[in-house]
């Protein structure tokens, strides 16, 4: 166990540090920006609607003019069932029913998926990440990965990035609970070994604070990385602008 100080507020006993991915760990803004673009060019060559693709694309937080996702919309935040709903209740919306709106919506978010790549290039880890991964595993800590991507992306990212000495559990949001459920965190923290009160939770949304606090997390740690936009995390017990923030004494 070890205690932890975060901008003037300690935290004891910490076992286990939870990270979000997406926006904490791996810099996949430019990556989703252009997944985003690949996925509303694919449904608007399905449906033909007027403004279908413009409503669609503020349904997703996606800004064309600026081509530019609001940090706190669907597409940055949500799962991908979060993104697939959205997309199909708007095909719905022109007649279709609502299975083959799925359809529609999965197959199109699938092929955008084959035009544009995750990996390690474009989605790079921010500065320091590795070494404050393994400072704490130093510190006999355990660390965890709990991101609102599906399973094989979160496994993707840490093999793009040789983690898996560093990481105990790997969980992603397609395995039949997602974020904000605090059940995700208690499962998370189950096969950790630990119990909720002895770990902390370090993201960048609003659904990462969320389900930490109705999870009885310790603390909740709001990041926000130089050029990314700064938001106020509602129930954050503090907020950092990188990893080199979280201080460590056994």
């Amino acid at each position: 166990m070890a205690n932890i100080t975060v901008q003037g507020r300690t935290f004891t006993q910490v076992q286990a540090l939870i990270f979000d991915k997406d926006g904490t760990l791996e810099n996949s803004k430019v990556y989703l920006e252009k997944l985003t673009v690949a996925r509303l060019a694919l449904l608007e060559q399905e449906i033909s609607a007027a403004n279908f693709g413009d409503r669609l694309a503020g349904a997703f937080g996606f800004d064309r003019s600026s081509a530019q996702l609001d940090p706190g919309g669907l597409m940055a935040v949500g799962s991908r069932r979060d993104n697939v709903i959205a997309a199909a209740s708007y095909i719905a919306e022109q007649g279709y029913g609502w299975f083959q709106s799925l359809d529609i919506a999965n197959q199109c978010f699938d092929q955008a998926d084959r035009q544009i790549i995750a990996n390690a290039h474009t989605c790079p880890m921010f500065p320091g990440v590795v070494d404050s991964l393994r400072f704490w595993r130093q510190q006999g800590g355990k660390i965890a990965i709990l991101s609102a991507a599906r399973q094989r992306s979160v496994e993707r990212f840490i093999a793009d990035h040789q983690l898996q000495s560093l990481v105990d559990v790997a969980k992603g949001s397609d395995q039949g609970l997602s974020k904000p459920d605090p059940a995700l965190y208690l499962l998370t923290c189950r096969e950790l070994g630990v119990k909720p009160e002895h770990t902390l939770m370090i993201g960048d949304a609003q659904g990462d604070i969320t389900m930490a606090k109705g999870a009885h997390a310790q603390g909740a740690i709001a990041i926000h990385w130089p050029g990314y936009p700064k938001g106020n995390l509602r129930g954050a017990d503090a907020t950092i602008a990188d990893l080199q923030q979280i201080h460590c004494q056994p």
